[in-house]
């Protein structure tokens, strides 16, 4: 049995950390996303769509908020894309201090983005760092 694999990111813009934490097991991937220090936010579940014949897609990723009311939208929203993209259960969470909601997307979904690019790579013999972009 194999152990889950962790990723963690980091990206500073408009000169604000925003930290992720990701934890891949065989049929899930939890994401933490947040400004400035890891904290769990409003935290939402999605399940991938189911798929039709030809493994194709036939309805879009179901979800629901288990925790919070701040970030709801892009909490629900992100799971929804993790889920579909991974084909795996995925729970978001989002917490943002200062940045609001709308400004903060972006930003995020860079995160987001760079983590699953990060865990398809093929793991290094060196031990894991942070990354980090300007």
């Amino acid at each position: 049995m194999s152990s889950p694999k962790v990723v963690k990111e980091e990206i500073v813009e408009r000169n604000t950390r925003f930290l992720a934490v990701f934890v891949e097991t065989k049929n899930a991937c939890l994401i933490l996303l947040s400004e400035s220090e890891d904290y769990l936010g409003t935290l939402a579940i999605a399940v991938p769509p189911p798929k039709g014949l030809g493994e194709i897609a036939t309805a879009p990723a179901t979800s629901s908020i288990l925790l919070g009311d701040r970030n709801i939208i892009t909490a629900r929203m992100f799971a929804e894309h993790v889920a579909t993209n991974t084909n795996k259960i995925a729970l978001v969470s989002v917490y943002l201090r200062t940045i609001n909601e709308a400004e903060a997307r972006p930003i995020l979904l860079k995160l987001i983005e760079k983590i699953i690019k990060n865990r398809q790579s093929p793991p290094s013999s060196q031990p894991e760092k942070e990354g980090v972009s300007a």
